[in-house]
């Protein structure tokens, strides 16, 4: 057979026929009207009426004002976001303007997101754990008009981080309702608060909502009707672990195939009530999560503004969820969870985990003591919508957690030689490539970025390295940049920390590489402990070293009991690299 032949061309998935899926040609307006109606008296969103804080949220709509959560159906929730609509008409945001929201999971900020689409503003979502440095880049580099934030989370005042990165905003005459240019970010125009906080330049959320009743709803109808498929609607920055975040630019389709195709893995319907702990700002909760809802008419269930094990625990039997998403530290952090074992999660069947690498012993608990049997996983990338491949509910276990399932109708996907760039045949390492429907409009005012991202043939190069099984599932095995070549020899940290998780006394565990002078890099390795458990470094050297080749063996070795993590719970290896250059002393081996 010749080289060529012994080729596969890259692989479009065998899911994806001639047929469109039933959100083409919507606009995200469209489609959340449609299942309105549809849907009408079904739940379509559901949140505790305790803040994290112990205070009651004030948000407005729900039927019985006396209830213990906010509670909106789905034609609540279509005239809800037609108020908050008419609202940005009202305060002159239009198609195309900028609207960065910077909050945790609160429902104003699902209200936004689907308000924003309705009159065709692109709302730039904005992490909350960003300081004023971070938070006056976003704001800078987006070119947003207008801002919406909450007050505080647990220490952080957040207009203090305001004024911060924007000092200027000082200097705004009291009663202004509207910001003069700031040269710090001079297209910003207004800063509404999630809340009551009123002040110079700073519009309260009554205030703001109050300007509805300027607007009729014929023109924001009018409005709407100007918007098509391909309008980008959404920019998310990407938390990459060097140079500044980058905003991918989504428009309507690609979200909305997106959430449609994932739900569809999932076997979603009208009938499920899906409990979305992780983070609205990323992908995984706004596409995953709302739009995914949306689309299905789902429930969408909101436990805390942030993760919390037993928030999420009691949302699940409080409300009877049958779908569950999470990283696998939230997945963790449940299972650890001292009340789970008393907890009746029988009314689950599925989910997603991803947002980072599942390890088996996890999924596999999940699977059986959480009762998601229907569990999936889903591997992706903000610049791809984010999911390029997903497994399905009738999987067997065995691809469910040893896989990443097959790519998602209507993309192609291959892998290439990072060097050479030829396309690579089943079962060798490449770095994984997507086209299609998923890949993002490019990177918001950055063009090299874009071109480096997307080459001139429309694939967007993933970073991540990825092995296609004969079937046509797909395992990733690291990232280009993560991969350690110890002596010649390239390791990659999957590998090792699936390896790892089988020891007893092992809760969690990261892997990285850190300089070395003799081998260019070595391994090391963070590891936390199982409540109650014991074990050494020696202990776990000579566990690796009866069962793994000598130089895949962590030379060094730290017991923690945490993790670096971002908001979403990804692991910044990073941070961990850089904590043991500097305790180790190997600044001298990194620039040897």
């Amino acid at each position: 057979m010749s080289e060529q032949s012994d080729r596969r061309s890259p692989d479009f998935s065998p899911d994806s026929s001639t047929a469109e899926p039933p959100v083409k040609g919507l606009t995200i307006g469209q489609l959340l009207r449609r299942s309105a109606a549809e849907f009408a008296g079904c739940d379509a969103l559901v949140f505790p009426r305790l803040a994290a804080d112990g205070s009651p949220y004030s948000g407005e709509g729900t039927p019985d004002p006396s209830a213990d959560c906010y509670r909106l159906t789905w034609s609540q929730f279509d005239a809800e976001t037609d108020r908050i609509a008419r609202g940005l008409l009202a305060a002159g945001i239009t198609r195309g303007d900028h609207v960065a929201v910077w909050a945790t999971n609160w429902p104003r900020w699902v209200l936004l997101q689907f308000a924003t689409a309705r009159v065709g503003a692109v709302m730039v979502t904005i992490n909350p754990a960003y300081r004023s440095s971070e938070l006056a880049y976003v704001l800078r580099q987006s070119d947003a008009k207008a801002l919406f934030l909450i007050d505080r989370f647990r220490t952080s005042d957040y207009f203090q981080l305001l004024r911060d990165a924007v000092p200027q905003l000082a200097t705004v005459e009291p009663g202004a309702d509207t910001l003069p240019a700031l040269p710090e970010c001079p297209r910003l125009q207004r800063i509404i608060s999630l809340n009551e906080h009123s002040g110079p330049g700073i519009c309260s959320w009554s205030a703001f909502a109050a300007g509805a009743d300027a607007v009729s709803p014929e023109q924001l109808e009018a409005a709407s009707r100007e918007l098509t498929p391909a309008d980008p609607i959404n920019i998310q920055y990407t938390s990459g672990t060097t140079g500044f975040p980058k905003g991918a630019m989504l428009t309507h389709r690609n979200l909305l195939y997106n959430a449609y195709y994932i739900g569809d893995c999932m076997e979603l319907s009208s009938q499920d009530r899906i409990c979305v702990p992780v983070p609205f700002y990323h992908c995984f909760g706004c596409v995953l999560g709302t739009l995914c809802a949306s689309v299905y008419g789902a429930a969408l269930i909101i436990p805390h503004e942030h993760f919390d094990a037993e928030a999420t625990l009691n949302a699940i039997e409080a409300e009877r969820a049958t779908a569950v998403y999470g990283v696998p530290t939230m997945f963790i952090g449940q299972l650890e969870h001292p009340t789970f074992g008393s907890r009746d999660l029988s009314s689950l069947r599925t989910g997603i985990m991803a947002g980072s690498p599942c390890p088996i012993e996890i999924m596999k608990r999940v699977v059986q003591e959480m009762h998601c049997s229907e569990i999936t996983i889903a591997y992706g990338l903000t610049e791809a919508s984010p999911v390029i491949t997903q497994t399905r509910t009738d999987d067997p276990l065995s691809l469910r957690v040893e896989t990443v399932g097959r790519p998602i109708p209507g993309i192609e996907v291959k892998l290439i030689d990072p060097e050479t760039g030829q396309t690579l045949p089943d079962s060798q390492q490449g770095e994984l490539c997507v086209r299609g429907h998923v890949v993002m409009r490019g990177y918001y005012n950055d063009a090299a970025g874009t071109a480096a991202a997307i080459d001139s043939e429309g694939w967007l190069h993933s970073g991540d390295l990825a092995v296609r099984q004969p079937d046509g599932y797909y395992r990733i095995t690291g990232r280009i940049k993560d991969m350690i070549c110890r002596g010649g020899e390239n390791i990659y940290p999957r590998e090792i920390e699936e390896f790892l998780f089988t020891h007893p006394a092992i809760e969690d565990v990261a892997v990285f590489g850190v300089p070395s002078v003799k081998f260019v890099e070595d391994v090391a390795c963070w590891v936390r402990l199982r409540e109650g458990a014991s074990l050494d470094e020696e202990g776990l050297r000579a566990y690796c070293r009866d069962r793994m080749a000598h130089y895949k063996v962590p030379r060094y070795i730290r017991f923690v009991t945490s993790f670096p993590q971002t908001v979403t719970g990804k692991i910044q290896k990073f941070r961990m690299r850089e904590t043991m250059v500097q305790e180790l002393g190997l600044k001298a081996a990194e620039t040897a």
